[in-house]
């Protein structure tokens, strides 16, 4: 554990589930629904630091965070990154992603164009949301 790294000193989110060497949390982005990160828990920073097994065990649990969005929020496209350049500490960004959503096609990172449709993102915000205990109660027990 490092004492300044926020990852090592908080949770990082909501935890929905947590394990020996990871967590996975929800990130509570108003614009991304569902938005969640799959975090390791020992201090480090990159996939190869890691051995083989625990690389897999990681990328199990991403893809099981995936696959659970896919089932219950049904996105229109997911997207998966692992930067590190603000918080190097190893950690997975599942992002749950619609069309119309406010950076799509842009990463959600990208500087957001004028909202064109508030109205329309709201509505599906709330069809999202609508999910989202399902999504976290299903998430549980794939983990």
């Amino acid at each position: 554990m490092k004492p300044d790294c926020p990852l090592c000193r908080q949770d990082g989110g909501a935890v929905l589930w947590r394990g020996p060497r990871l967590r996975v949390v929800e990130v509570g982005d108003a614009d991304y629904p569902g938005y969640t990160r799959v975090i390791w828990r020992e201090h480090v920073a990159e996939m190869t630091d890691l051995d083989a097994a625990a690389r897999a065990e990681l990328m199990e649990a991403v893809w099981t965070v995936e696959r659970v969005q896919r089932e219950v929020l049904g996105p229109d496209k997911v997207n998966l990154a692992s930067l590190g350049n603000m918080v190097p500490h190893l950690h997975w960004h599942v992002i749950p992603r619609w069309r119309g959503d406010r950076h799509f096609p842009d990463a959600i990172w990208a500087a957001a164009p004028p909202d064109r449709d508030p109205a329309a993102r709201q509505e599906r915000r709330q069809d999202i949301e609508a999910r989202l205990e399902q999504y976290r109660r299903s998430l549980a027990q794939a983990l």
